[in-house]
């Protein structure tokens, strides 16, 4: 599995994870919120939004934009050790390259499956041995851990009495602002583009139209939701392009050397060339004829010893 396919597979899992919590908050018939997720992170969410809003007279605005830097505040240090176990293992991916290159060009130039399967056995064992995962490091636990706070971050923010009926700045966070949706699709951009860039050259070419998804959702998903909502993306948006500078120019480069030291000490290891399954190529036709020969064979056999 290539890189951008393990995106592609992490992304709709996540996804996947958050609708299934955002289940756990559902709406009432009075029409509030309501469920596990709800009472324990997002209702003293929203009465956190209402204390700045009200008591420190901010407005709601404000309020949601402080509650959503304390929250992200709080899960950042989930979110950079996800950030650094995947960054540790592109490392190690990328001093192994003399390694798996030559497998990896023996898959693509397979001419039978038999060929290819060899060569997928061979690069499984070589990143076995060397301590290389499969997954790329992209562990669920940090993640799963941090969608409960999206998700009541999320409602609180939507469902926060008072809020819809607020201004903040230009718009109205009871309406959807085409301004703001443009901004957070700029953000999310760049997040994506900091992602790709730090990427070799032949996984950069893979991964150029992934870069567009995130932007294209947010902007699909922000057609459907008050601005509100959109104002707390804005402020994820931004603590996403920090984690990703503080992966790209902190995280990685300590990880290089750390990665090209450990492999000093233990020198990398080479897989034993595998070979591919013998298959048996003589033609059909060939064979048939052979068969029918010994057959004659014997048989003229048996008449002389009857004459005799």
């Amino acid at each position: 599995m290539n890189k951008t396919s393990k995106r592609i597979l992490l992304s709709g899992i996540a996804l996947s994870m958050l609708f299934i919590l955002s289940g756990c908050v559902r709406l009432g018939k009075n029409g509030k919120p309501t469920g596990t997720v709800w009472h324990l992170l997002g209702e003293p969410m929203g009465h956190l939004i209402t204390f700045f809003a009200h008591n420190l007279g901010l407005g709601f605005g404000l309020g949601i934009i402080l509650v959503t830097v304390l929250v992200r505040l709080l899960i950042l240090p989930l979110g950079l050790h996800q950030s650094r176990s995947a960054a540790y293992q592109a490392a190690k991916r990328d001093y192994l390259a003399p390694i798996f290159e030559p497998i990896n060009k023996k898959m693509k130039e397979a001419a039978t499956q038999e060929e290819k399967m060899a060569a997928q056995t061979e690069l499984m064992q070589a990143q076995r041995e060397n301590g290389v995962s499969m997954l790329g490091g992209m562990g669920c636990l940090p993640l799963l851990i941090q969608l409960p706070f999206f998700s009541a971050m999320y409602f609180a923010a939507r469902y926060t009495p008072g809020v819809l009926k607020s201004d903040f700045l230009w718009f109205n966070l009871g309406h959807r602002d085409i301004p703001l949706m443009i901004i957070i699709a700029g953000l999310y951009l760049i997040q994506s583009w900091l992602a790709v860039k730090q990427m070799p050259e032949e996984q950069r070419k893979q991964a150029g139209m992934t870069m567009y998804m995130t932007p294209i959702m947010m902007v699909f998903f922000g057609l459907a939701q008050p601005s509100a909502v959109v104002l707390y993306w804005f402020v994820g948006g931004i603590f996403s392009i920090i984690q990703q500078l503080i992966t790209n120019f902190l995280i990685k480069p300590k990880l290089a050397k750390q990665v090209e030291e450990e492999f000093k000490k233990n020198p990398p290891k080479a897989p034993k060339t595998a070979k591919a399954a013998r298959k048996d190529v003589t033609p059909q036709n060939q064979t048939n004829q052979a068969i029918t020969t010994k057959k004659k064979n014997r048989n003229a056999g048996k008449q002389n010893r009857k004459k005799n």
